[in-house]
């Protein structure tokens, strides 16, 4: 259905989530398991890759005030439920892992192989955008803000310096590249490699706009042997291909169109940094980023949940 509001069409446009209760005792168990049988020789995600504070409740609710018009909300996750949410909100639906990722790759524990395969989720309009459970909407967005009239993705880079240059730079002055630089990485070198193309910047860390067409061509045909060679990675890996993979493909094939970002068009907060509120009422984000890393500590953590619900004290229809 196609309504038109604020001077603007709107069209079927879905959100999707990636989300994982890591306090759950029996993902837990899963997981130690499937650790203990992994033979990848890479040390195990920390403990901020999984912890919840109920940061996708706060963001379901920033989505509700601030993008009313999404269509569909799917909650993609490893057999798990939200206690608090709303079921019979006919808006919103689980996606289990099972559901859309080869056999080969269960279980999963790694965020880079199950965005590769979101585009399967049944029902999912062809352009939709992918969240995850720390990211937030911080002022009311047209859909203009993530799509071109033409119906492309506007893909949002924060500008740095060329990832190889960066990666040199590092191992000269031995300082440790996680596994998530280097997946980053990897997707570069696969476009430079196949299409002799760079382009400097790294993702926003925030709310993406995708198409389905262009997740099926990348997985399924341009980049098939690749991107199958590293589906038995259950954890996160150095030889793993990041999402970015899709934003450069849309990019390279004329599919998508490329802004770089400022803080107050998308702002990354690290979990560490005490100053939340502060940065918010700084640079007053339109989208802004809770990112838990390895310096995180629990003490960081336990600030989170006062601090989204001072921002988002309204319960959302998501919600029993």
């Amino acid at each position: 259905m196609i309504i038109i509001k604020n001077g603007e069409t709107v069209k079927d446009i879905d959100l999707v989530y990636l989300w994982v209760d890591g306090s759950d005792p029996e993902w837990l168990r899963k997981k130690q398991q499937a650790w203990n049988n992994y033979k990848a020789g890479v040390p195990e995600n920390p403990t901020g890759r999984y912890v919840s504070n109920d940061e996708i409740k706060y963001s379901l609710r920033s989505i509700e005030k601030h993008l009313p018009w999404i269509r569909k909300i799917f909650i993609v996750t490893d057999n798990q439920i939200p206690s608090w949410l709303n079921s019979d909100n006919s808006r919103i639906q689980i996606i289990d892992h099972k559901d859309i990722l080869p056999e080969i790759a269960l279980p999963c524990f790694n965020s880079s192989i199950i965005e590769m395969f979101i585009y399967r989720i049944p029902g999912l309009s062809e352009k939709f955008l992918c969240a995850n459970d720390d990211t937030f909407v911080n002022a009311d967005l047209l859909q203009s803000f993530f799509f071109t009239e033409d119906g492309l993705p506007i893909i949002r880079f924060q500008y740095q310096f060329a990832h190889k240059t960066e990666i040199r730079l590092k191992k000269l002055l031995k300082i440790p590249i996680n596994n998530y630089r280097l997946s980053i990485y990897n997707s570069y070198n696969l476009i430079k490699n196949k299409y002799g193309k760079h382009y400097h910047g790294v993702s926003h860390h925030n709310i993406d706009a995708y198409k389905k067409q262009i997740f099926k061509e990348v997985v399924e045909v341009v980049f098939k042997d690749e991107l199958s060679n590293v589906l038995p990675n259950h954890f996160r890996s150095p030889l793993n291909i990041q999402r970015i993979i899709f934003q450069l493909y849309a990019l390279v094939t004329k599919q998508g169109y490329l802004k770089y970002v400022n803080r107050k068009e998308s702002c990354r907060i690290r979990v560490h940094n005490p100053d939340f509120m502060n940065l918010i009422l700084k640079h007053q984000p339109s989208l802004f980023c809770l990112n838990d890393t390895e310096k995180a500590t629990d003490d960081d953590r336990a600030r989170i949940r006062p601090f989204l619900e001072a921002l988002f004290p309204e319960k959302s229809s998501f919600e029993k």
